[in-house]
């Protein structure tokens, strides 16, 4: 019997190798020739037949020696099974070939007709592996509101990177095997982890090759899949079946099985679309392109399709949402105690097992902290607690090891890691030749942070609503170091704790690396703090009053100023910050004027409640990050540094964070939206030039209104011209 094709090929039912045993079907079986006889006694049913007869059983026991056999009887046994075998295929298939009646004649009877003459069939889909996809009608409705396109701070960033990004047959089977390491690379192996994933083929239509897989192409820029394929029959179940095999192709390049273990794909329960213009049979071209993705609350995607004929939209199929789940019972989350005994799937690209994952990350951030962290922090589900940062924001991909136990905050270690991917948002905006001093100030804090919440700071006082904020630290890069593309390790090191009446402070050491060698080094110190602790605080001068630099004057000095915005419009030879690091459009400079007599620059930035880092930092606790404020200081060092002709005679001058300079800052305040301004003051200490470099180094404060909140020293930047050697 054939029961639909995988990949082009018939697949063969379990009907082609039907047995039949007990009565009548023994007795007749009383002859057989002595060949036979051995060959049944050596068969592995012969082998597990019962020597004492069951005690409910009527059944006499079976003799020494059984009665003789002819070929007669043996031809009548033959002749019975060749008969029933026929009549249950044939059955079976009448079945099917009614179901699929059904449901095409009670889709077709919910159809409304759309302009052009297609007609829409509202349905639900259900998936899984056992019964494959079952499509039921669905009642009409409003269809599922489209998303916003993504921007670079909200693209899903990818939990795997691979160079596959076209599918022949032969991949496809590979797929359909469950070998998905085999298709994209060592990255996608989960050693065993999951393997009931497989690609499923369809009875009514298959894909038969993917031509292009691009993960931020499409109109919502989440993602856009071409395929070829194959159909058996034009209607409705072969558009839904090519649909769902592509969104299966998508999720399984993007990795969202990664981030879990014994998982499989399910349909969501959402009402679903499927225009039919003309029949699909034969072959044609499938677009898919993904609407929504994301971790939260399983990973899951959402897709739209179309389905072509030379040339020509034959069928539509919208709002398709696929899910992974792992099998009931499965554990995804730490137990009590923060202890994790089970693999959840992920592993680096070492084969190193993590113990928390993209999807922890991500549940920490904007989803369930009992998921993240262990049932301990469930109680947080609605309240404003501390949170990781969120998508663009969100710099800590897995948690490999901790050497530590919650409830213990003396000491701990933890090795995390982050992947940095070469399209990331901030290489495409920053004015750096590489990553930005923002992204290596939050990639390090972050994990730093985490090891602290992991281990239980805030369960000190469970019932406090906590706010985490950074205070102080100092951090250095090592070398310079080529970023795009690359993981980067980091090791951190509780070093204390204090407990106070409303307040945790605990400080922390930390090193990152790539390809085995240190990059960037520091310490920081952090406080949690409840609301009434957050709302004293009183800035960097003891809640006085100390006006700027260029205020403090008794005569208003001249100033000239840097028109940043038009520089941006219009990039020179090198590149201003752009998009979501384009901080400043003007820079006021005082030359000769500054506590150093070298130069100063005073800046104001608004503050808007639609800033996007509000969005991302926090969830339920939105503050503007420290780190741009001094991402910000640093852009106005860069911008008089072009200004004042430093680049001058440097062959393709590039801005690098310098190395070898600790940068120190201390925090006592935050920038919230309604704070409306935010304004900066830098003071030129000292230009300093080497071969093919220049570097600007200073000293720089921020200010909220009324309040002076940030300081820093040893802030600088560095221009640097092509085939400089190191600083």
């Amino acid at each position: 019997m054939t029961a639909g094709t995988r990949n082009g090929a018939p697949m063969t039912a379990h009907l082609d190798v039907l047995a039949f045993d007990g009565e009548p079907f023994d007795a007749l079986l009383g002859s057989a020739d002595p060949g036979e006889e051995k060959q049944a006694a050596a068969s592995p049913r012969a082998q597990q037949q019962p020597t004492e007869p069951r005690p409910d059983s009527d059944r006499p026991e079976p003799t020494a020696s059984p009665a003789p056999r002819n070929e007669a009887a043996a031809d009548q046994v033959a002749d019975l099974i060749r008969d029933v075998r026929a009549e249950l295929v044939a059955t079976h298939l009448s079945a099917m070939a009614v179901q699929s009646a059904l449901q095409r004649r009670a889709l077709a009877a919910l159809g409304r007709t759309r302009p052009g003459g297609s007609t829409t069939h509202p349905v639900t889909v259900a998936y899984t592996p056992e019964t494959g996809l079952t499509v039921e009608p669905a009642q009409p409705g409003r269809a599922l509101e489209l998303p916003s396109p993504a921007t670079t701070m909200s693209a899903f960033k990818a939990l795997a990177r691979t160079q596959v990004t076209s599918l022949d047959q032969a991949a496809l089977a590979e797929l359909a095997g469950g070998d998905i390491a085999a298709v994209f690379g060592a990255a996608y192996d989960q050693h065993g982890d999951n393997p009931d994933l497989r690609l499923a083929s369809g009875a009514h239509a298959n894909l038969t090759r993917v031509t292009e897989l691009t993960r931020h192409g499409g109109p919502w820029h989440r993602g856009r899949l071409r395929a070829e394929y194959l159909a058996h029959t034009g209607d409705i179940l072969g558009a839904i079946e090519l649909a769902w095999q592509a969104a299966q192709v998508f999720a399984l390049q993007t990795g969202l099985h990664l981030c879990l273990a014994g998982v499989r794909f399910h349909a969501g329960n959402t009402r679903s679309e499927v225009d039919i213009d003309a029949p699909l049979d034969g072959t044609g071209e499938l677009i898919l392109d993904v609407v929504s993705i994301d971790l939260i609350p399983r990973p899951w995607l959402r897709v739209r399709a179309e389905l072509r004929k030379a040339g020509a939209v034959v069928a539509r199929v919208r709002d398709l949402v696929l899910e992974i789940r792992e099998a009931p019972g499965t554990p995804v989350a730490p137990e009590i105690g923060g202890v994790i005994s089970t693999s959840f799937g992920r592993y680096n690209a070492d084969g190193e097992r993590a113990l928390l994952n993209e999807f922890h990350m991500t549940h920490s951030a904007r989803g369930d902290l009992g998921i993240a962290l262990g049932p301990e922090f469930s109680a947080y589900a609605g309240r404003r607690a501390t949170r990781m940062p969120n998508h663009g924001l969100q710099l800590c991909d897995r948690v490999m090891a901790v050497e530590g136990r919650r409830g213990d905050l003396t000491s701990a270690t933890a090795r995390t890691e982050y992947d940095s991917p070469a399209d990331s948002w901030y290489y495409a905006e920053t004015a750096n030749a590489s990553m930005p001093n923002v992204v290596y100030m939050e990639t390090s804090l972050q994990s730093a942070l985490l090891l602290g919440y992991f281990l239980g700071a805030t369960l000190t006082a469970p019932e406090e609503d906590y706010s985490l904020r950074n205070l102080d630290g100092t951090a250095t890069v090592l070398r310079e170091v080529e970023l795009r593309g690359k993981t980067i390790r980091q090791k951190t090191q509780l070093l204390s704790t204090t407990v106070l009446v409303g307040a945790v402070l605990q400080s922390f050491s930390y090193e990152l690396s790539v390809d085995g060698e240190p990059f960037y080094r520091g310490e920081s110190l952090f406080g949690f703090f409840n609301e009434t602790a957050l709302a004293n605080q009183n800035g960097l001068d003891n809640g006085a009053f100390v006006p700027t630099w260029f205020d403090a004057q008794q005569t208003p000095p001249a100033f000239r100023t840097i028109d940043v915005a038009a520089r941006r419009a219009e990039p020179g030879e090198v590149r201003a910050a752009q998009g979501h690091l384009a901080l400043l459009d003007t820079v006021d400079v005082v030359d000769g004027g500054g506590k150093h007599g070298r130069g100063y620059l005073r800046a104001v930035r608004p503050v808007a409640d639609g800033d996007w880092f509000f969005a991302y930092h926090f969830h339920l606790d939105p503050v503007m990050p420290g780190s741009l404020g001094v991402e910000a200081v640093l852009q106005a060092l860069q911008e008089w540094a072009l200004d004042a002709g430093l680049a001058d005679g440097l062959t393709a001058p590039e801005f690098v964070v310098p190395a070898g300079l600790p940068l120190s800052w201390r925090y006592r305040g935050q920038i919230l939206a309604d704070d409306r301004e935010m304004t900066l003051e830098v003071h030129i200490e000292d230009v300093q030039r080497r071969p093919g470099r220049v570097r600007v180094i200073a000293e720089a404060s921020v200010w909220k209104p009324g309040l002076r909140i940030y300081e820093l020293t040893g802030v600088a930047v560095e221009l640097r011209g092509a085939g400089a050697e190191p600083w």
